[in-house]
């Protein structure tokens, strides 16, 4: 059975049209009396047609696509089969059966349709692979499978298989798998030690209020196990509501509190197989949001890890216990070992070397040989290799690819001042070590080293050098530590600290104190910072340049000279002298790509925003390195965002008034 295209139809009905109109303009101009009667007649038909429309369009329709096949084979082979087929001639629907007309038209008569009238979406490529397309209509889902009907010119033949019940068991299914969460109380000790009883269980109870009026929401239960420990078992679509909320709950707990203190951390572990695999997921995402410094959510993805919160600063411990547990196990470690290998990251500042020098001093008092490896040639201490090279003390330092050599089994690498592997100064000792132990105070992000057999991470902490501190004084005093040693680990606090300026804590200070008092000079300290004309005109230029964007210092520069890196962070520590400015980013140029060096006051959390552009670091200090990139682009990209990020914090305001 052959049919007409539709718009062959249309065009002949155009033109039809177009002729009457025409006939119809001379007739009026010489007799306008000749027209009543012809309109009269298109009237009383156009009534007649309106009044029967439907009846018509029902003939028409059970005329083309019902029983009356004149013969055809093919239209009487599929209408009675038990699913709804329909044939196309390109777009335009030419024939159906039945249960076509039923489930997809809704019992309502169509006369040469187009298919995506009633079929959204509906993609004859798709349709015509293996799986075939899934498509809705009238409230039915269906799989969508075509064919091509030969000696049609273009014909093709769709059949549509309702599998609405099984869809939407599935749906059902994946919605109501078990997700797991884990939520911690962060710094329960520190802050709840000097509470009276009332007040402790004051705060207590707001938050047991906060947390169970939250998942009175869900359709899961919340089981407080510990102190400052909760668990929560809740539905696959509990866990995506409140991804898409951002966890609201951190806002909220963190407004119990006018010193925004108090606050929760959480891990989220769902998609896996069962319930102890997003047990074990949740409980990796909590180790890693409270390695971040707390008041944040992780959730564990194919991709890695998703933050959400993480916008106040940590709390600072106060017991020295854990420094004096940390000290025994790291100078049992160093004895168990015939070397050990301490290493920084890339591009080492003065808290890498001052805290690989503090390092070595207990490498020393163990009696097990150790070096540092370090690129000289990359490197933002050169100031401070120099005094040491000056007083003798050279062969502690070399290269990273002549230890590479001297590595067994029994080697212990020590890396401090970073937790990422893509930041290493020597991701080859990395690979070859089989023992490794991280010192550092960055906040954890995605790309970690694994499994460490020892782990010293305190985001509260100001430094490296600061943790070290704390070690070294847990050591043996006799012979604990030179004047020039002090010198160096006092210079990696007063670097990441600003001269004591930001992020500092008693600790800090009493840290500072006691190096003070193992002979560490604070102005020959003070001249490691020190730097040459050109290296200061340079920063000068970098300043002027720099304009204001959202309380957001950002300038950007071309390559500098060979030797220059140390003006990068240094510019985003003088644009944070400026009144109005709550962080500074600095690019510039280097090898084909751009390297950003982020700054700030702690109200903007710079980690958090160099994190999506591959960085990491601190609340404070963080930095990138973008490869196969320019200046423009990088620009165009950091000030993304902060336009994110100010979103971000004025949607956490809202909701904590709310």
């Amino acid at each position: 059975m052959k049919h007409k295209r539709s718009p062959d139809n249309i065009a002949v009905i155009i033109l039809l049209a177009a002729a009457c109109l025409a006939l119809a303009v001379p007739v009026a101009v010489l007799n306008p009396i000749c027209l009543i009667a012809p309109a009269v007649a298109v009237l009383v038909v156009a009534v007649l047609v309106f009044v029967n429309i439907r009846r018509l369009r029902r003939f028409v329709a059970r005329n083309l696509c019902g029983r009356q096949f004149e013969n055809s084979k093919l239209q009487y082979s599929l209408a009675e089969l038990p699913v709804p087929v329909m044939l196309l001639d390109g777009k335009t629907i030419v024939w159906y059966n039945d249960l076509f007309r039923e489930q997809v038209l809704s019992d309502v008569d169509a006369v040469q349709p187009a298919v995506e009238r009633f079929l959204p979406g509906f993609d004859l490529a798709v349709c015509a692979r293996a799986h075939g397309q899934d498509l809705t209509a009238n409230g039915n889902r269906f799989t969508a499978y075509a064919s091509p009907v030969r000696g049609s010119g273009g014909g093709s033949l769709v059949y549509l298989i309702n599998d609405t019940f099984f869809k939407d068991t599935l749906d059902e299914y994946n919605a109501s798998r078990p997700a797991y969460l884990n939520i911690v109380i962060d710094s329960y000790d520190e802050l709840f030690t000097d509470m009276k009883d009332s007040e402790q269980a004051r705060e207590l109870e707001a938050i047991n209020r906060l947390l169970e009026e939250y998942f009175a929401q869900t359709t899961g239960f919340l089981r407080r196990v510990s102190n400052n420990r909760y668990i929560a078992v809740v539905e696959e679509r509990d866990a995506r509501r409140m991804i898409e909320q951002r966890f609201d709950i951190l806002d909220k707990v963190r407004a119990l509190n006018p010193s925004g203190m108090l606050t929760i951390s959480i891990g989220l572990g769902h998609g896996g197989k069962t319930l102890f695999e997003c047990q074990e997921m949740a409980r990796e995402s909590i180790d890693i949001a409270l390695g971040r410094g707390g008041d944040q959510a992780a959730v564990k993805t194919a991709d890695g890890f998703e933050f959400y919160g993480g916008v106040s600063h940590g709390v600072e411990k106060r017991s020295h216990v854990r420094s004096r547990i940390i000290a025994n196990a790291l100078a049992d470690q160093i004895r168990q070992s015939d070397s050990v290998i301490i290493m920084g990251h890339r591009m080492t500042d003065l808290d890498a070397v001052g805290s690989a020098i503090g390092v070595l001093r207990m490498c020393k008092m163990c009696e097990v040989p150790s070096v540092i490896a370090i690129h000289r040639d990359a490197t933002l201490a050169g100031a401070l290799l120099d005094v040491f090279d000056e007083a003798g003390e050279d062969h502690n330092f070399i290269e990273p690819k002549e230890t590479l050599d001297l590595i067994t089994p029994d080697t212990l690498l020590i890396v401090v001042d970073t937790y990422q592997k893509y930041l290493l100064e020597s991701p080859e000792i990395y690979a070859k070590c089989k023992r490794v132990v991280v010192i550092d105070h960055h906040r954890m992000a995605v790309g970690h080293i694994d499994n460490p057999i020892l782990l010293y991470h305190e985001p509260y902490a100001s430094s490296a050098s600061e943790l070290v501190c704390e070690l070294l004084q847990f050591m043996p005093a006799q012979g604990n530590i030179t004047p020039l040693e002090a010198q160096a680990l006092l210079a990696g606090i007063m670097l990441d600290t600003r001269s004591f300026a930001l992020h500092v804590g008693v600790r800090t200070f009493e840290a500072a104190a006691w190096l003070r008092s193992r002979g560490a000079k604070t102005a020959e300290t003070k001249l490691l910072f020190n730097v040459s004309k050109e290296e200061y005109e340079a920063r000068a230029a970098i300043v002027e340049s720099a304009y204001i964007y959202k309380g957001c210092a950002v300038a950007v520069s071309g390559e500098l000279d060979p030797g220059m890196s140390v003006v990068l962070p240094m510019a985003a520590n003088d644009l944070l002298t400026i009144n109005g400015v709550d962080a500074s980013f600095v690019a510039v140029a280097k090898n084909g790509g751009v390297n950003i060096s982020a700054r700030s006051m702690g109200a903007l959390n710079v980690q958090v925003i160099l994190e999506p552009l591959g960085g990491g670091g601190h609340l404070t200090m963080a930095g990138a390195q973008l490869k196969n990139c320019t200046v423009d682009q990088a620009e165009a990209r950091i000030r993304e965002q902060i336009d994110r990020y100010r979103a971000a914090q004025a949607a956490s305001k809202a909701d904590a008034r709310v």
